[in-house]
């Protein structure tokens, strides 16, 4: 059994690829599985069932575990927060991050997992994770937008299939300021029907990253 766990999933995009190929994919995601209320044992985790009309459990044994996606919410660490009028809450932030790693942590203790990969935006999560073993931006991977992406891990780095930006990329405004598409909304038809809002949708890791990080990491 190849179980890999997707920390934070949300879509479960990022872990799409590890699923088609037959892999046991665990999305482990709000609302239905919260990733700080997890139960440590010697041979494995108890994930508890969070939505109101369940409360079942779900247990993963730390041996078959192979890998590990994890892409906690990015809101207290961005970059474009600074524009904001909420104030930061690193303390919040840091605790989502903090409970991915602890889990990270009991499977490379106690399992053998073969890769893990936490990824967020270019942003101050590299004040406590220092610098990422890989940056990247989406039209490296063939996908339509410029936002810097960092991952840190233990993982094969992907290659990228696009060395050279493409033409359309940018979109400069009538004010002067120049933005990307991956600033605005993008547009994934596949997940219509979950009417996500924008950030959600901004939030969704490209396929092409995806199936790239997939090729590197069977």
């Amino acid at each position: 059994m190849k179980i890999i766990l997707d920390l934070c999933g949300g879509t479960g995009a990022w872990s799409k690829p590890y699923a088609e190929a037959g892999y046991d994919v665990r999305v482990i995601t709000l609302p239905e599985y919260d990733v700080t209320k997890v139960e440590f044992g010697m041979c494995g985790m108890q994930f508890e069932r969070q939505d109101k009309h369940y409360r079942e459990s779900q247990t993963v044994l730390y041996e078959d575990i192979y890998g590990i996606l994890a892409a906690p919410p990015c809101t207290e660490f961005s970059l474009a927060k600074n524009g904001s009028r909420r104030k930061r809450d690193l303390t919040a932030g840091m605790v989502i991050v903090e409970a991915c790693m602890k889990i990270i942590w009991n499977c490379q203790l106690r399992g053998n997992i073969k890769f893990w990969a936490l990824e967020n935006p270019l942003g101050l999560l590299r004040r406590f994770l220092g610098r990422p073993k890989f940056s990247f931006k989406q039209w490296g991977f063939g996908d339509a937008g410029v936002k810097p992406t960092d991952v840190w891990g233990y993982f094969d780095e992907p290659k990228k299939t696009v060395h050279t930006m493409p033409d359309g990329i940018t979109k400069r405004y009538k004010s002067g300021k120049v933005n990307t598409l991956a600033w605005a909304a993008p547009k994934y038809p596949e997940y219509k029907h979950l009417n996500l809002d924008r950030a959600a949708l901004r939030a969704i890791t490209p396929q092409g990253f995806a199936q790239a990080f997939y090729k590197a990491n069977k």
